[in-house]
């Protein structure tokens, strides 16, 4: 008999997470180890849930899941993260994966879907659920990406003069994913210095503003 497949749910809707718990547990194969309602709770019990794929929200108080994601996989490389969610923006998506996700999952996909996600990241492969696939697909040419709130937060201190570190303390974040967003946010600009963002900042308005987060 192969070992089961360990699983911890992170969403700080109980009854969402009861009832992917539900559907789960009617599998042989799997063990939900534990149902957490944010990525802090995730990051502190990560040794002792010991999970092989953690179901991870992305909206959560304390500790989101794209920054829950990040530490995980930091201190475990071998986890494998699935984002499940209502937010099919191909923002929320292409940064799932940035941050080291291996599949992404949409919370109105049919319940047997998740359960396919769980098998394919077990394997070694990657997972979209069709809504998100639609959702990556090649914009329009000429199209410029939008960036998120959070880059929007990010842009508005770097062109205040922050340093990645200072933006990492002001966020409560890694170094490491600040550099992420800024190397996202300069791609998607076209702007491949600082004094180009800060310059952009200026012409757009961005410093009259405070932006917003995940």
């Amino acid at each position: 008999m192969t070992d089961k497949i360990r699983i911890v749910i992170v969403d700080d809707h109980p009854m969402v997470a009861e009832g992917i718990q539900s559907i789960l547990e009617s599998y042989d194969d799997v063990e939900v180890t534990g149902t957490l309602t944010n990525g802090r709770a995730m990051v502190d019990q990560l040794e002792a849930l010991d999970p092989d794929v953690i179901l991870m929200d992305l909206n959560m108080p304390e500790l989101g899941g794209l920054g829950a994601t990040e530490i995980v996989l930091e201190r475990r490389p071998g986890t494998r993260v699935v984002i499940l969610t209502m937010h099919d923006n191909p923002e929320y998506i292409a940064s799932a994966l940035s941050h080291g996700a291996m599949g992404y999952i949409l919370k109105d996909v049919p319940t047997d879907e998740i359960k396919l996600a769980i098998d394919t990241v077990m394997a070694g492969e990657r997972y979209l659920c069709t809504g998100a696939q639609g959702s990556l697909e090649p914009k329009e040419s000429g199209a410029r990406e939008a960036l998120t709130g959070r880059e929007q937060t990010i842009l508005l201190q770097l062109a205040q003069g922050q340093s990645n570190k200072q933006v990492a303390h002001t966020l409560d974040i890694s170094v490491r994913t600040v550099e992420t967003h800024r190397k996202n946010i300069k791609r998607k600009l076209g702007i491949s210095s600082t004094a180009g963002l800060t310059r952009y900042a200026l012409e757009h308005g961005v410093l009259q503003g405070t932006g917003s987060s995940f």
